[in-house]
């Protein structure tokens, strides 16, 4: 069955946050007035998560939960989300409580004009070595990628279904999905949203995984841009 949205979000031990952030999208999605569905994805939790998920499932009809075996990582969480989303357009969020769902709609009305909507996170909730690293990343991805995006790091996002099928994903690769989306002639555009404090829980990435670690993937996604083919049919003959 063909939906308007599909609604992904990688879980990893965010069993104090999964039921509130639940409910926090579905009136957002409903209020919308177009057919959904989320696509949670237990990315190999060791703490409630799954079990919460399983409970709310029974109940609610939106929620279609996936279970990996072990832990495989985001850019596995979010691709086999991807992959199961049936939506015409694909909005992903986090599972931390940062990203606001009240500021879905502002994606969701830039969606006819874009491939890809990202939102931009303009004033971070976030602590001083966080800030600092996400903006070292930010810089040197820019230089390397020549994306032009202020913040690639921000989860809240939404994708067209057509283009994101073309588009294959790697271990890492999540974080480049807009340089990806521009390599193949997508238009990105990023909006404006809001940035909450994390109530529960501990991040899952530090500044080894989230600079040093990413600059392989980095360099990877640049040669694929300047490798990409460019050719031009003038006449075709039958």
């Amino acid at each position: 069955m063909k939906l308007k949205y599909s609604v992904v979000i990688p879980l990893k031990d965010e069993e104090d946050n999964v039921e509130i952030l639940i409910s926090e999208i579905e009136p957002v999605m409903e209020s919308i007035g177009e057919d959904w569905e989320m696509i949670c994805i237990d990315d190999g939790s060791t703490d409630r998560t799954r079990s919460i998920l399983e409970e709310l499932a029974e109940t609610k009809s939106f929620l279609k939960p996936l279970f990996f075996d072990k832990n495989y990582g985001q850019s596995s969480a979010f691709d086999a989300g991807f992959k199961k989303a049936v939506g015409e357009y694909i909005i992903t969020l986090d599972g931390d409580l940062q990203n606001d769902p009240k500021d879905i709609p502002k994606l969701i009305a830039k969606a006819d004009n874009a491939d890809m909507v990202c939102g931009c996170r303009l004033n971070r909730k976030d602590t001083f070595t966080k800030k600092i690293t996400s903006k070292l990343a930010n810089k040197v991805r820019g230089k390397i990628c020549r994306d032009n995006m202020k913040d690639t790091g921000c989860s809240l996002k939404l994708y067209r279904k057509s283009c994101l099928e073309k588009i294959k994903l790697f271990d890492g690769m999540h974080r480049f999905l807009p340089a990806l989306f521009k390599n193949e002639g997508f238009l990105v555009i990023e909006v404006p949203v809001n940035h909450r404090h994390r109530q529960h829980g501990n991040s899952k990435y530090n500044f080894l995984n989230r600079s040093f670690n990413t600059i392989a993937d980095m360099l990877a996604v640049r040669w694929m841009r300047k490798r990409r083919l460019k050719y031009k049919i003038k006449q075709e003959t039958l």
